[in-house]
């Protein structure tokens, strides 16, 4: 038996360059009882907790007091697990148990015994000190926020200074949507078992999971998981007898009056993603000289004079109100279509305009907005928005037919026919004006290079962020330096 844990996520983005399957609750659940009938019982739990008490040592291995919080569930199982190996390997594990030994389920009644009998101590409050505690109150099964005894050890563990270690997840973070319900736990490490869950990479996930771990506990996922962790596609030559026609044209159409920046930091992105030409059109024509000075790569044009039938438009960086009377021609004659900010809120503000989209060639359309955009599309709130990114990247692509990148932490990637992305890059150096225009620039260019529209949106969300998880230097990562390291 192997309990071997992989590392996953770090503060630097992901550690493994490889798509991982992500199950929701339910799926999980379902995994877990196929998998676990024909094993001897308890097997999964001992798996789970050894690797557990594993990972904590390995992380403070010169520890020595680990207050292990206990559940009523199986979470609290593999805690009791946890606490018997780390008392047999010279550990002091203090154990909380939350409603004493009569509620708890056969499995982690048994792990209750085997702690019992190695000597570990049991508390009915948390220790005053600890080292390390390890998080095993709540998982994957939560339906309110913690009150009571969970919510106190809760307040108790996010008081303390030591290391906090998370058993499947931090406890009171919805597994499905990254969310917390209440107050939380804010974990420094977690360690998911069987599978990973789309909660742990996206909304707060991210900020309350600290380094992510996975330990599949000998189980292979499902073949057909609820998402997957993005990953890049292998890399693409580009062939030597080639030329500025090899790669595609793409066409920024936005800065209104005192906006032009939003439509050269786009037009910038697409150059640098290997776009073999870049026209700018720009809503205040005044500004074209200035565009010229700063940019002599770009080819400032007007829209009259472009090839829609045979170019990529990235439409709406800077466009303000102006964007509005050009959507529907670019919606019904542009080869490869991006829109981004302004032609965002036109589309929210003209219901009929989303047919149109939905309309349009299949794999040729992306839509980049951040949670407040989307809630206009979809006629939510943003809360409502964020309470379950995924279901909304979902919605929105059912909506207009076309592949969604909504941004944020853990960028939802989701497309008909496709099961959705959630982008494991970036951080928040991309939390500055501009890098959503850099985005939009990208997958543009992208596109303009033969990549379908799903695959531009893969690839150019790993890239966006990954050029920030890679940034080393002390400057500010701004828009205009992103788009150079494209």
């Amino acid at each position: 038996m192997s309990t071997n844990s992989e590392w996953v996520l770090g503060p630097h983005g992901p550690v493994a360059l490889r798509a991982y399957p992500l199950c929701t609750a339910s799926q999980t659940r379902t995994l877990e009882t196929q998998v676990a009938s024909p094993l001897p019982i308890h097997t999964l739990m001992q798996r789970a907790g050894l690797a557990l008490a594993r990972l904590a040592l390995a992380h403070a291995p010169h520890a020595h007091i680990f207050w292990v919080a206990c559940g009523r569930g199986n979470n609290g199982g593999d805690g009791l697990e946890a606490a018997m190996h780390l008392q047999r390997w010279g550990k002091n594990a203090i154990v909380t148990l939350l409603d004493g030994a009569s509620t708890l389920p056969a499995d982690a009644a048994r792990s209750l015994q085997r702690a019992q009998e190695a000597g570990v101590a049991f508390g009915d409050t948390p220790p005053t000190d600890w080292d390390v505690c390890i998080d095993a109150l709540l998982g994957i099964g939560l339906r309110q926020a913690p009150d009571g005894a969970a919510l106190q050890y809760i307040r108790a563990i996010r008081a303390g200074s030591g290391l906090v270690v998370a058993a499947d997840l931090p406890s009171g973070l919805q597994a499905d949507t990254g969310q917390p319900l209440g107050e939380c736990v804010r974990a420094d490490v977690t360690l998911s078992f069987l599978t990973l869950k789309p909660g742990l990479l996206t909304a707060q996930g991210r900020d309350l999971c600290g380094n992510l771990w996975l330990n599949t506990l000998d189980v292979e996922p499902p073949a057909a998981p609820d998402a997957w962790v993005n990953a890049p596609e292998g890399p693409t030559s580009r062939p030597h007898a080639s030329h500025k026609g090899s790669f595609g044209d793409v066409g920024v159409l936005g800065g209104a009056t005192g906006m032009a920046g939003a439509a050269l930091l786009a037009a910038s992105a697409a150059l640098h993603a290997g776009a073999g030409r870049a026209y700018l059109g720009l809503l205040d024509a005044t500004q074209a000289g200035g565009a010229f000075a700063t940019h002599p790569e770009l080819m400032v044009k007007p829209l009259a004079q472009w090839h829609l039938d045979a170019m990529a438009v990235v439409a709406g960086c800077g466009g303000g109100a102006d964007i509005a009377e050009h959507l529907p021609p670019l919606i019904q004659n542009a080869r490869h279509l991006v829109l981004d900010a302004d032609a965002l809120n036109a589309l929210a503000a003209q219901p009929p305009w989303a047919t149109l989209v939905a309309h349009r060639r299949p794999n040729s359309t992306i839509l980049t907005p951040h949670p407040l955009e989307a809630a206009r599309l979809l006629g939510r709130t943003t809360a409502a928005v964020q309470a379950d990114r995924l279901a909304s990247a979902q919605a929105l692509a059912t909506r207009f037919g076309c592949t969604v990148i909504l941004k944020g932490s853990g960028s939802v990637i989701a497309a008909p026919g496709q099961t959705p992305r959630i982008n494991p890059t970036g951080n928040a150096r991309l939390a500055t004006a501009g890098t959503g225009d850099v985005l939009a620039g990208l997958v543009g260019s992208l596109m303009a290079q033969g990549y379908s529209s799903w695959e531009a949106a893969c690839l150019g969300a790993y890239r966006h962020g990954q050029v920030a998880d890679t940034w080393l230097h002390p400057q500010t990562l701004t828009a205009a330096t992103l788009a150079k390291n494209i």
